[in-house]
């Protein structure tokens, strides 16, 4: 049976280091860390993930004020509000949460928020620094969160090889720039289209795959001791979560393996608690927090 990577667990660690530190600076008598969110819309499943957030925010001593935009707010309107959250002083992290509705240019919305507020890290100057190798960069929350997650669970990942599937901004592209930065691993880089992806997944010792399809991934497609990261989160049609992997198949065959629920997704929210309590640290002169210092 594989090592169960349990990413609630690691979460609830960095939320308790989290609420203990901020408590340290309100007895300082500093104020608060706080986020701003933008949701545009009504879509189900981002109210959803903004209440986990404004939840995991709260428990840890972060403001975090949710602004609900209707679903035809104009581009302007959108870009005005950052403006404004950009230049407020008290306000350490700006998150809008994505998708946004067809008719806004999300690349212009994200390009809009500051790059030291920009706590999901996919303004193009923290993608910049993240693929120069610069260190005061934020990094995005996902790969953020499986890398913490592999580091506490003593993964070694010098000289293994790494192979991500999934070419998306938001975890695909940065979790390889992540691994090339530390120049630990050589990594390829696939996508649902790759051809015969079976011949790159199968010589992975790390195998990281994301992209949105249901038990894309089989045990005739892992080696045998593999380390599996299963970043997908699928609702099918009986109601039950799944990932881009097959599980059940996959978890006497690997060495370590993440379940779906509760393993990335809870590290993807600890990691946006960390960026935003980061950004707050460097308004004040303090160092980086030395989990986001990868």
């Amino acid at each position: 049976m594989a090592l169960i990577l349990d990413g609630r667990e690691v979460a609830r660690k960095i939320r308790q280091e989290l609420k203990k530190e901020i408590g340290g600076y309100l007895q300082r008598g500093m104020r608060n860390p706080a986020l701003a969110v933008v949701l545009v819309g009504d879509d189900p499943a981002s109210k959803v993930y903004v209440e986990n957030k404004r939840k995991a925010c709260k428990e840890v001593g972060i403001n975090s004020m949710v602004f609900n935009l209707p679903e035809n707010t104009s581009q302007q309107e959108i870009t005005d509000l950052i403006g404004k959250f950009n230049g407020d002083p008290e306000i350490d992290g700006i998150l809008v949460q994505l998708p946004l509705p067809s008719h806004i240019n999300t690349q212009e919305i994200i390009e809009t928020i500051s790059p030291e507020k920009d706590v999901d890290g996919f303004h193009p100057e923290n993608m910049g620094k993240l693929a120069t190798g610069k260190s005061d960069g934020v990094i995005p929350c996902t790969p953020l969160g499986i890398w913490i997650m592999l580091k506490h669970y003593k993964i070694q990942t010098f000289k293994k090889d790494v192979v991500v599937v999934g070419a998306s901004n938001i975890v695909g592209k940065p979790m390889a720039l992540l691994f090339l930065k530390n120049e630990e691993a050589p990594v390829s880089v696939c996508h649902i289209n790759t051809k015969d992806l079976k011949s790159y997944t199968t010589r992975a010792d790390i195998l990281i795959v994301a992209v949105g399809k249901p038990k894309l991934i089989t045990a005739e497609m892992v080696k045998e001791g593999a380390v599996v990261v299963d970043v997908g989160i699928n609702r099918l049609e009986d109601g039950r979560l799944v990932g881009d992997v097959d599980f059940e198949t996959l978890k006497d065959k690997v060495s370590a393996i993440t379940p779906v629920p509760g393993g990335v997704g809870p590290m993807t929210v600890a990691t946006l608690l960390l960026n935003t309590v980061n950004a707050y640290r460097k308004k004040h002169g303090f160092p980086p927090h030395p989990l986001t210092q990868v």
